[in-house]
């Protein structure tokens, strides 16, 4: 049997592939009910397995009206042990509204004139990713 924080996992996972969507939108408190167990389990999940690390971005608003979004930030991986390139990845946030266009022609532009490995530019990717999510 799955443990509660698999299930939680698998079950916002289900909800973006329901959706067909790469983000979903949900209240802690409902998901707690829904899922039978604790808020702070839900928090857990979220902090722990939705990270930018991973390929999401989590935003949460508190309070009566407050909400939790998870947005996919990467594609699908092609085959399991291959990270999708710097371009793929910016061209997958620009289909995906989570870029304007000029943002993107900025952001290829910048990558395309660094003189690092692909990985080293996917590192910059990811440690841009974490500024923004710290500064909110």
């Amino acid at each position: 049997m799955k443990n509660m924080a698999d299930a939680i996992e698998s079950f916002i996972i289900g909800q973006m592939l329901a959706a067909s969507q790469n983000a979903v939108m949900v209240q802690r408190n409902e998901l707690a009910d829904r899922l039978s167990c604790a808020p702070s389990q839900i928090s857990y999940v979220l902090s722990t397995r939705f990270t930018p690390d991973k390929g999401y971005l989590v935003e949460s608003r508190r309070g009566s009206g407050g909400f939790i979004r998870i947005v996919r930030i990467l594609p699908d991986e092609k085959e399991p042990e291959a990270e999708p390139t710097v371009d793929e990845v910016l061209d997958y946030w620009l289909k995906n509204r989570m870029l304007t266009a000029r943002e993107h022609a900025l952001l290829k532009y910048l990558m395309g004139i660094l003189a690092v490995t692909e990985e080293d530019k996917r590192q910059v990717l990811r440690q841009a990713v974490k500024k923004m999510v710290e500064a909110k």
